[in-house]
């Protein structure tokens, strides 16, 4: 990573950063969904709302995220904002990662996972190309950002059945 791409990129302020969430998830609630989801394009991210279950309290939550498609699967980072913290969403879906995906075409449900070693250089340079910023927006944060792939999960299969634990397991 060059030294320019290390540098810090600006960001407003974190106050205006969630007015800008809230405002996004307002307007989509308003219009009953017919506002604020958007299909990614060539070199441009797509909008999508996911729907976790809360690590501590079993209820659901939703949060806008940003992402791209990569075959059948979606691609997201955890990034919450460029702010040191991880965001609620991605600590619920490492604890529960069977969620739901609202998208422009229709709701689906998926499972999350942490992308790795190659797989993740690949989508972070997928995600550098839709975004000349990204490495400066990174370095803002003391740990890695996950690059979270959302992938397609059959939507009658528990996620306490056989095949779920399987591959959940290391």
């Amino acid at each position: 990573m060059s030294a320019e791409r290390r540098q810090r990129a600006w960001l407003p302020p974190r106050w205006f950063v969630r007015l800008a969430w809230s405002t996004h998830r307002g307007l989509y609630r308003t219009t009953g969904g017919r506002v604020g989801l958007w299909r990614p394009k060539a070199n441009r991210w797509g909008t999508a709302r996911l729907t976790t279950t809360g690590r501590r309290t079993g209820q659901e939550r939703s949060v806008m995220v940003g992402y791209f498609e990569d075959g059948p699967n979606l691609v997201t980072m955890a990034m919450n904002g460029w702010a040191d913290s991880d965001p609620a969403w991605w600590l619920n879906l490492q604890a529960h990662p069977v969620a739901t995906v609202d998208l422009a075409d229709g709701p689906r449900t998926v499972k999350g996972r942490a992308a790795e070693g190659e797989e993740r250089s690949r989508l972070w340079n997928r995600w550098r190309q839709i975004d000349k910023k990204l490495d400066g927006y990174a370095a803002r944060r003391s740990a890695e950002t996950a690059v979270v792939i959302l992938e397609p999960w059959p939507t009658g299969e528990s996620p306490t059945s056989d095949t779920a634990v399987q591959s959940q397991t290391p």
